[in-house]
C-alpha cells in the first residue's frame, strides 16, 4: 500500500475486526496515521469484549472471520451501541452482500483490495458523522435551555383525563386529534403520545399549517422536485418524509386548503403522495397526530373542511381543557416557570406573594399556558424584588374585574364555596393544609374539589 496523505482526525476511535493479522496490522497504521485511537481483534467474540471495555466510534468489520460471519456480528455491535458507524470489508464484494450488511445495519461498505485514500475518505466521513451528532446534541441541549422542560403534572380531572385517553392511544398507529383553544398545551400532548409510542426512536416533526401559503405548504409537506416553482433549485424531502416512522404532527390542521385536504387524505388512506411537480408516486410510514381550536362542526357544515377527512383524523378524539378550568394547576404551574427562567435569569428563588397569587388566580387565561409562561418570563425580567407582587405584572391583568363570584354579587352559597374551594386547593402545598385552612377534613375537600373541577 502507498503512504497515506495526511489527514488526521484526532479523538475518533476505531475498532478494527479482521481474522487476518496482515490486514489488522494495515489497517490499525493506516487509521493510527489520519489520528485514529485504535483497537485491533481477530474475532466477534473479542471485539465485543473491546466493546465492552470501552465506546468506539468507528467499527470496521470484514464479512469473513474464519469460521464466523461478519453478517451476524454487525447487529451485536449496534445492539450495544447504536450510534455506532460500522464499515464492512470484504475480499467478496457483490450486490448481494453490500445489500444484506446495509440491512442490518452497515453504515458503509469498502471492498477488498482498498487503498489509503479510501480508508481515509471512510475516516474523514466518520469524522464528519460525529460532528454533526454532537452538533445536534448541541442544538438539542440550546433548545432545551430556551424552553420549559415539558410537565403535564395535573391536579384537573379534565387534563388528567386527555393524558390517560393520549396514553392508551400511544401503543397504536391510529391518528389522534386535540382539540381546545390555542396555547393549552397541545404540541406538548403529542410529543407525549410520541414518546410513549413505539415510535419514539424515530423522528417527532411538527407543522404549522397556518403559517404557509397553500403552494408552500404543499411543499412543506410533501417535498417538491427542482423547478416545480420559483426559487426550487433543487430536489427537496417534504415533513412526511422526514418523519419516515416516526409522528407527524400537523397543528391548526383546519387551516389547510380543499385541495391540501384531498391530497392528506389520500396520503392517510394510502400512505402515498407525490412532490410538488413530479410524477413519481412515494410512500411513507407515519403516524399523522393533528390539532385545532376551531370549531370543526361549523366548518364541515359550511362546506370548509372534508367530512371524509374529519372521520379520519377523529379516530381519536381528545379535548384539552384551557387553563381557566384547571384553577388547581394555576400556581404550581407558574411556580415551575418562575424557577426555570429564574435559573436562566440567573434568579433563583424568586417568589408569588399572596396578592400575586391571588391575582393569577383570577384571571381567566384567555390565552391559556402560553400566556403564563410569558407572562411570568415578563415580571422576573422587569420586577427587581425577590417577591413578585401584582404590580410585576401587566396592567390589562390588574385592571381586569375580578373573576368568578364575588362577595355581595349576584351569587349562590354553593357558587361561591367552589370560587374559594379550588382557590385554596390552588394557593396549597398539600390537600391537608388546604383542607385545614377550610376547616373541613381530607376526605370531605377530596369530594368536593371532585365534584367542583367536573363542572
Amino acid at each position: 500500500m502507498s503512504e497515506v496523505l495526511p489527514s488526521p482526525q484526532p479523538g475518533l476511535r476505531a475498532l478494527v475486526v479482521d481474522d487476518e493479522k496482515n490486514i489488522r496490522t494495515t489497517l490499525s497504521i493506516c487509521l493510527e496515521g489520519l489520528g485514529c485511537e485504535v483497537t485491533a481483534t481477530s474475532s466477534g467474540e473479542a471485539a465485543l469484549a473491546a466493546q465492552e471495555a470501552r465506546s468506539f466510534d468507528l467499527a470496521i468489520v470484514d464479512l469473513r472471520l474464519g469460521s464466523e460471519s461478519g453478517l451476524d456480528l454487525l447487529p451485536k455491535l449496534l445492539k450495544a451501541s447504536p450510534e455506532l458507524a460500522v464499515a464492512v470489508v470484504t475480499a467478496y464484494a457483490t450486490v448481494d452482500t453490500a445489500v444484506q450488511a446495509i440491512k442490518r445495519g452497515a453504515w458503509d461498505y469498502l471492498p477488498k483490495p482498498f487503498t489509503p485514500a479510501q480508508v481515509r475518505l471512510l475516516v474523514e466521513r466518520c469524522a464528519e458523522r460525529r460532528q454533526l451528532s454532537n452538533r445536534l446534541a448541541d442544538l438539542q441541549s440550546q433548545l432545551a435551555s430556551a424552553a420549559p422542560e415539558i410537565d403535564l403534572s395535573t391536579e384537573s380531572p379534565k387534563m388528567k383525563a386527555a393524558i390517560e385517553t393520549l396514553a392508551r392511544a400511544a401503543s397504536s398507529d391510529v391518528p389522534v386529534l386535540l382539540r381546545g383553544e390555542t396555547g393549552t398545551g397541545k404540541t406538548a400532548l403529542a410529543r407525549m403520545l410520541h414518546d410513549r409510542s413505539p415510535r419514539r426512536a424515530k423522528p417527532f416533526v411538527v407543522v404549522n399549517c397556518p403559517t404557509l401559503s397553500e403552494e408552500l405548504l404543499a411543499s412543506e409537506l410533501f417535498g417538491h422536485a427542482r423547478g416545480a416553482f420559483t426559487g426550487a433549485v433543487r430536489d427537496q424531502a417534504g415533513r412526511v418524509e422526514s418523519s419516515e416512522g416516526g409522528t407527524l404532527f400537523l397543528d391548526e390542521v383546519a387551516e389547510i386548503s380543499p385541495v391540501l385536504q384531498s391530497k392528506l387524505l389520500r396520503f392517510l388512506q394510502e400512505k402515498q403522495f407525490e412532490r410538488v411537480g413530479e410524477a413519481r408516486t412515494r410512500k411513507a410510514d407515519t403516524r399523522v397526530v393533528t390539532a385545532t381550536h376551531r370549531d370543526l362542526e361549523s366548518d364541515l357544515k359550511a362546506g370548509r373542511f372534508r367530512e371524509d377527512l374529519f372521520f379520519r383524523l377523529n379516530v381519536v378524539e381528545v379535548q384539552v381543557p384551557p387553563l381557566r378550568e384547571r384553577a388547581a394547576d394555576i400556581l404550581p404551574m407558574a411556580r415551575r416557570f418562575l424557577r426555570f427562567f429564574g435559573s436562566t435569569l440567573t434568579r433563583p428563588n424568586v417568589e408569588l406573594s399572596p396578592a400575586a397569587e391571588e391575582l393569577l388566580l383570577s384571571h381567566p387565561w384567555p390565552g391559556n399556558v402560553r400566556e403564563l409562561r410569558n407572562t411570568l418570563e415578563r415580571a422576573l425580567i422587569l420586577w427587581p424584588a425577590p417577591v413578585l407582587e401584582p404590580e410585576a405584572f401587566p396592567e390589562r391583568l390588574r385592571a381586569g374585574k375580578p373573576q368568578g363570584p364575588q362577595l355581595g354579587g349576584d351569587c349562590s352559597l354553593e357558587a361561591l364555596e367552589r370560587e374559594h374551594l379550588l382557590r385554596v386547593v390552588a394557593r396549597s402545598k398539600t390537600m391537608d393544609q388546604a383542607a385545614a385552612v377550610l376547616g373541613i377534613d381530607v376526605s370531605t375537600l377530596w369530594r368536593k374539589r371532585k365534584k367542583y373541577e367536573e363542572r
